[in-house]
């Protein structure tokens, strides 16, 4: 796992804005900060109905979208909590895979302060067990400082 300063990114983002222009804020702060530590992409994922989420804003190239709810992201999206993928193989066929040469992921949900889950962010890597409980923490604290979701207990 590579040292990623989440403290510094958090730093760089703001809570002011309409929730678009938070997330691409987000997402411009993360992608600078997190591109040159094993992260192969970084972007957010918006529920649209009951059975699909769409792409919302993302670094560095688009990605699948929509995507069902039987993922990776349709699981934290239903859950409310975090996921840790230290092999998207483990995922069988629940994994959406939009690149084929990732190896783990770390998904984040984004609520609202009734406990409503709106969206995920959803980071990937190319590196296998890329991500630790540092990267939920450290993400959370970004979304928390970009006004894009309350703390997790």
């Amino acid at each position: 796992m590579s040292n990623r300063n989440y403290e510094k990114i958090a730093a760089h983002v703001s809570a002011d804005g309409d929730r678009t222009a938070r997330m691409e804020n987000a997402i411009r702060a993360l992608w600078h900060g997190l591109g040159e530590t094993g992260v192969s992409w970084v972007g957010f994922y918006l529920c649209e109905g009951t059975d699909e989420m769409i792409l919302g804003p993302r670094e560095p190239k688009p990605a699948c979208s929509p995507i069902g709810m039987h993922g990776a992201c349709g699981k934290v999206f239903r859950q409310r909590s975090p996921l840790l993928v230290h092999d998207v193989r483990e995922l069988g066929e629940n994994y959406v895979a939009c690149d084929p040469r990732d190896q783990s992921e770390v998904v984040i949900p984004c609520l609202d302060a009734d406990g409503s889950c709106w969206g995920v962010l959803d980071l990937d890597s190319f590196d296998i067990g890329s991500f630790g409980l540092d990267d939920v923490a450290g993400l959370t604290q970004v979304l928390v400082a970009a006004g894009l979701t309350t703390a997790l207990d």
